[in-house]
């Protein structure tokens, strides 16, 4: 059975610190003109991660990333259509970021 973690966000850039399967990550989301939003994923030490990762939806976007042993996966709905882009007013509103681990 999957576990499902709305990871809470509002529509401005930010960062914050979060605790996914256990293990402390800063997490940093942002607007970048005319693109979309983008996160960036670090150890709490401020080790980077990962950076630039669109937010795109109904993909896994920790997939190409299996090698961090983060054992979940971080995906992006929206309300009503679910692949709809996150757009600069809806995120955390009306598109969400989940993060997914399965049970064993």
């Amino acid at each position: 059975m999957s576990q499902v973690l709305e990871i809470p966000l509002t529509a401005q850039s930010q960062s914050f610190q979060i605790t996914l399967s256990g293990r402390a990550y800063r997490m940093a989301v942002s607007w970048r003109e005319p693109f979309g939003w983008f996160m960036d994923i670090a150890l709490i030490d401020g080790t980077m991660l990962v950076a630039g990762v669109p937010l795109v939806t109904g993909v896994d976007l920790l997939a190409q990333y299996v090698y961090l042993g983060i054992p979940g996966k971080l995906v992006v709905l929206s309300d009503g259509n679910p692949f709809a882009a996150p757009t600069f007013d809806n995120l955390g509103a009306s598109a969400h970021l989940y993060y997914v681990t399965d049970d064993a």
